[in-house]
């Protein structure tokens, strides 16, 4: 079992930054790939970034490729996501979620590829 709580949202003006933190509690956070999603009001649920467990792999989503990274500290039970050059499109609630089964990691794009998920924190851009 992983309890997942993000933090770091908040309002930011366009082309500002902000990083998101996804604390991990429970065993073997090194054993679950990590993976950053957005919705916006009305838009489907998007998956902005996945990071394999020992971080070799990243995936990025078009939209965001960039100016965002993800990262993650497997010793802190930590996955980190630095959003740069925010657009007021990147406004929505970004979750984080974990994977337990391995594989490729630029396939874990779907909600049904997620075994655990955190609440969410809001990022608004806008002027």
């Amino acid at each position: 079992q992983v309890q997942l709580v993000e933090s770091g949202g908040g309002l930011v003006q366009p082309g500002g930054s902000l990083r998101l933190t996804c604390a991990a509690s429970g065993r073997a956070f090194n054993m679950y790939a990590m993976g950053w999603f957005r919705q916006a009001p009305g838009k489907e649920r998007e998956c902005v970034s996945v990071i394999s467990r020992n971080a070799g792999n990243r995936y990025y989503t078009d939209s965001v490729k960039g100016r965002f990274t993800i990262s993650r500290d497997n010793a802190k039970n930590t996955v980190y996501l630095q959003m740069n050059s925010l657009k007021p499109e990147d406004t929505a609630v970004y979750c984080c979620a974990a994977r337990a089964t391995p594989g490729e990691t630029r396939t874990f794009l779907r909600r049904s590829d997620y075994d655990y998920w955190g609440l969410g924190t809001q990022v608004t851009v806008s002027s």
